[in-house]
């Protein structure tokens, strides 16, 4: 079977484009960077198209990709089947050529960390077409500020190195070191991007919550990175040379994800993917993998994959193998219809589906509500940020037992409970999903049916926890979100919770304090005025 030529092949002639092909035919020694015969061809035949060749050379000395570039570089392609996985090579060595002398370039060497290459050669042509110095870099193990190290020059008659002795040695030594950074088995461990053009501690704030994020699932964090820029870059988010020099740290530190701390766009993922082959995700897709996680009944559960449907949709490119479980073995409906045709079908298939689903379940809800009504029952819902001690509140005060972590997202599945204050006077108090920092419009959308149960509070409690350095941040986020939902004229107690975790004489914001309650949700007498409070307003 004819074999593709990689990169530009625009301008040759037939018989050169036929000669350079049938480098295919040839195979190299295993142990040997290249065999001079094949490494003779390569430069007669870059002399003559005035281009640079490469060839990727598999480690049984077969030639996998014949690549074709310009005067001054070459092109990887996507390498289908070799994955530089943390703790191994890539399997390939890159011999290429250059036109005129010179040592290994820095997108050479990019390729060569990036990609990590078992070895990579350039062979130099002099102006009489003949070959000229070698030289070849390889990588080094561990964190050293510089990730690879070049060799001494020499020439092609001296490529008959035990190559093959060498890479599996450094593989070795990448395996030992990787097995002291391996994280928890079903864990993974990530280097975390933030591209700011705010105030930096604005975005430290944000990535202290990014990593709260990735501990919630069960996420290592082995590295960060912030970025100030004037504007993000449209492309690659930190600018294409910024993200080679973190992504190498990022392998350096044996990191098996990036993740931004963003809503990558479908060009960025697309961008980004293409330049590098760690699994790279954002801020958002972490945070419905949590709500995934966390979600226990039917109708969370359905809300979650229909956010996660609803993000995937736009995202969907040709590339891009997320969907492959939905179109594996399903035939198409005509022989036109594409692969990715077929993947955004049947995820607007499943969308709508979904909202059926979830539209079924705010009917009987409805139900529900048309019932508490009619018992006329005052109702309060709690609010607040993820993690703020919604659930241990609403647990102390109904002596209940739902689920109450010391994480974000504990709890997605709304809760009621029937609260009796001291003198008989009888309420629903509900909890609610956390909110949090620009919490995804998808899962906004998702849980509007869950959300707009708000509506028919007669209180709204909103817990903040006052331990948190952040605490500011997170009310004006929770309000934020409130404000949106047109929920910002119902009555609103402002609770300061977890005040056993602070010196209250010395906080430095009494006057806010002075606005709510601050309470300890786990102590039931800290409750007392909020309790005294809450009976004198659902009376009036």
């Amino acid at each position: 079977m004819k074999k593709k030529l990689f990169g530009n092949t625009s301008g040759l002639r037939k018989t050169q484009l036929k000669t350079i092909e049938s480098l295919y035919t040839f195979n190299t020694h295993p142990q040997f960077i290249i065999e001079p015969q094949i490494a003779q061809l390569l430069v007669r035949m870059s002399h003559e198209i005035k281009r640079q060749i490469g060839l990727l050379i598999d480690r049984n000395g077969r030639i996998i990709y014949v690549l074709l570039g310009d005067a001054h570089k070459v092109v990887i392609p996507v390498t289908s089947g070799y994955m530089a996985i943390p703790g191994k090579l890539k399997g390939l060595r890159l011999i290429h050529t250059h036109l005129k002398d010179e040592p290994l370039t820095q997108d050479d060497l990019t390729d060569l960390a990036l990609l990590r290459l078992d070895y990579i050669t350039a062979i130099c042509i002099t102006p009489d077409g003949t070959p000229g110095k070698v030289y070849s870099g390889h990588i080094l193990p561990g964190e050293d500020s510089i990730p690879y190290q070049i060799t001494k020059s020499g020439s092609i008659n001296r490529l008959d190195i035990d190559c093959l002795t060498q890479i599996k040695a450094l593989e070795t030594e990448l395996t030992k070191k990787n097995s002291l950074y391996k994280p928890e088995s079903g864990s993974e461990n990530a280097f975390l991007i933030n591209a700011t053009t705010l105030n930096p501690k604005e975005a430290w704030a944000s990535m202290d919550e990014l990593k709260e994020l990735c501990k919630t699932s069960h996420i290592n964090v082995v590295g960060t990175a912030i970025q100030r820029r004037k504007t993000i870059d449209p492309k690659f988010v930190v600018g294409r040379g910024k993200l080679s020099s973190l992504i190498i740290s990022a392998i350096q530190k044996y990191a098996s994800m990036l993740v931004f701390d963003t809503e990558l766009s479908a060009s960025q993922i697309r961008s980004i993917t293409d330049f590098v082959e760690i699994k790279v995700i954002d801020r958002t897709q972490l945070i419905l993998d949590i709500f995934a996680r966390q979600a226990k009944s039917r109708e969370g559960k359905f809300q979650v994959e229909l956010a996660q449907m609803e993000y995937l949709l736009p995202r969907l490119i040709t590339k891009n193998t997320a969907m492959s479980r939905l179109t594996g073995g399903i035939g198409g409906r005509g022989p036109g219809e594409t692969k990715l045709e077929l993947n955004r079908r049947r995820v607007r298939d499943r969308i709508n589906r979904l909202k059926k689903e979830i539209k079924k379940i705010y009917k009987q809800r409805n139900q529900q509500k048309s019932r508490r009504k009619r018992r006329n029952l005052p109702v309060i819902s709690i609010v607040g940020y993820t993690n703020a001690g919604k659930s241990t509140l609403l647990n102390t005060l109904t002596q209940s037992k739902i689920i109450a972590a010391n994480r974000l997202f504990a709890t997605l599945d709304p809760s009621s409970r029937r609260l009796r204050f001291p003198k008989d006077t009888e309420v629903i108090i509900t909890d609610t999903v956390g909110f949090i920092q620009n919490l995804p419009k998808e899962l906004m959308q998702a849980f509007h049916a869950t959300l707009e149960e708000l509506n028919d509070a007669d209180v709204i409690l909103h817990v903040i926890d006052i331990s948190n350095p952040r605490y500011i941040q997170q009310k004006e986020s929770v309000e934020k979100i409130l404000k949106s939902l047109k929920l910002n004229t119902t009555p609103t107690l402002l609770l300061f919770n977890k005040t056993d975790q602070i010196k209250l004489d010395s906080f430095n914001d009494q006057w806010l304090l002075k606005q709510g309650f601050p309470i300890c949700a786990t102590r039931k007498q800290t409750l007392k005025p909020l309790i005294e409070k809450l009976e004198l307003m659902v009376k009036i």
